[in-house]
């Protein structure tokens, strides 16, 4: 399935809606697990930078769209770009992609790559 084209503020929050296939809730509750504390770059406080970007997410979820600030926007256009960076990257040689570094790191970015 393509992504959506990025070149507006509709735009990005198209290609956002899609990119993050997880509820509010499901990230919640993910973020909360080992798993997710155990994949990632430490953004120097100790906790990774995708955890903090979930926790941003969720936020984003949260709102209405015309709700939206600058701020999230801008987050909106750095999980883009995350997603899709590291889904043309994957795990193609990789068996066991349940449990694996790359889909705990997706998810922490709010997309599950196994959830149709």
């Amino acid at each position: 399935m393509a992504t959506p084209k990025t070149s507006g503020a509709d735009d990005i929050y198209t290609a956002f809606k899609h990119d993050v296939n997880m509820t509010a809730a499901e990230l919640e509750k993910w973020l909360k697990t080992e798993e997710s504390k155990s994949v990632g770059q430490d953004s120097g406080d100790g906790t990774s930078i995708g955890h903090h970007s979930g926790e941003h997410i969720i936020k984003i979820l949260h709102k209405k769209k015309a709700d939206l600030t600058p701020d999230d926007e801008a987050h909106m256009h750095k999980v883009h770009s995350y997603v899709s960076r590291h889904l043309a990257q994957g795990p193609h040689h990789q068996k066991d992609v349940e449990t694996s570094p790359w889909r705990y790191s997706l998810m922490n970015w709010g997309h599950d790559p196994l959830k149709k």
